[in-house]
């Protein structure tokens, strides 16, 4: 395989299911809307069954939003697993609560179009995150690397992204492909993500593709606006173009029902090539081990 098309989907939590069926129901549309692209991956953003919230009880506290939101996951599921088989269209639901024996977690949930279910929990949570007053999360343990497609990939979700310590964990692992699940709630948070996977890409080698919700769930206590775009990451590299942006949508607050829907190709066998030692100054999976810091 040379290229690999993908589709990133920066969903619009304003769209307000009536029911995690009629949820279900708008997530299969971007599943066809990709197979008739080409796709063979689609990516969505992080929290993105909150726009679940537009149909909460009444009287729900923002500290009970993630058991009713796990709840809803649990209860999607079973909709969406059969999709990617029936299209063709591997789906990274992007993340959404799942209940585990510790805790709540933050979890990217990839259905393949092959019949497999992976799960990624988010790494490193904000504050926001893990308040007892609000969400009340439990951080995950463990990094996953899997094969999809002939190609080697990761998910770093959101702040997960931000850290290079996580970066030097999968450096070693010559990924072809990081997906970046990602809510902000303001263009400074979008910046910080996406100039990050694009670094990324740098130091990797490898693609990244990153996309984050828009617009605000009619039921949000918490996220009253959310600003992101979409885009694929390669190496600064002449043969992809000198700039590191593969494919870009630029950044929205979703406001006025903007949704971008962005198709890329993951050009495999040149990131291969580069990492072969085709690139331009690139040193590998380069540590520091040797460098010493001094403190004055």
């Amino acid at each position: 395989m040379t290229n690999y098309p993908i589709a990133l989907w920066s969903f619009n939590l304003g769209r307000a299911p009536g029911s995690v069926a009629d949820f279900a129901a708008q997530i299969e549309e971007g599943l066809q809307r990709a197979a008739a692209a080409g796709a063979k991956l689609l990516l969505l953003p992080e929290y993105v069954n909150e726009c679940c919230l537009a149909f909460k009880p009444a009287g729900l506290r923002p500290d009970q939003e993630m058991d009713f939101l796990a709840d809803a996951a649990q209860e999607l599921i079973p909709h969406l697993s059969p999709l990617p088989q029936k299209h063709g269209v591997s789906l990274l639901v992007g993340t959404v609560p799942v209940k585990a024996p510790n805790g709540i977690t933050n979890t990217a949930i990839l259905l393949t179009a092959d019949g497999r279910e992976i799960l990624q929990d988010k790494l490193c949570l904000t504050p926001f995150e893990q308040s007892s007053d609000t969400w009340s999360l439990t951080p995950g343990t463990e990094l996953k690397v899997f094969e999809l497609d002939g190609l080697k990939m990761a998910i770093l979700i959101c702040l997960d992204v931000e850290m290079p310590a996580l970066s030097s964990l999968l450096a070693r692992q010559e990924i072809d492909l990081l997906l970046v699940p990602s809510m902000t709630e303001m263009l400074s948070g979008y910046h910080r993500v996406f100039g990050c996977a694009k670094a990324r890409a740098v130091e990797l080698m490898c693609a990244v593709a990153a996309c984050g919700v828009v617009g605000a769930s009619k039921g949000t206590t918490q996220n009253e606006s959310n600003v992101s775009g979409a885009a694929l990451y390669l190496p600064c590299e002449e043969a992809f173009g000198f700039t590191g942006i593969g494919a870009e949508i630029a950044p929205t607050d979703g406001k006025e029902g903007e949704e971008p829907f962005l198709m890329a190709e993951v050009p495999l066998q040149q990131l291969r090539d580069l990492r072969s030692g085709k690139a331009e100054v690139w040193p590998g999976a380069w540590t520091a081990d040797h460098v010493s810091v001094l403190a004055g």
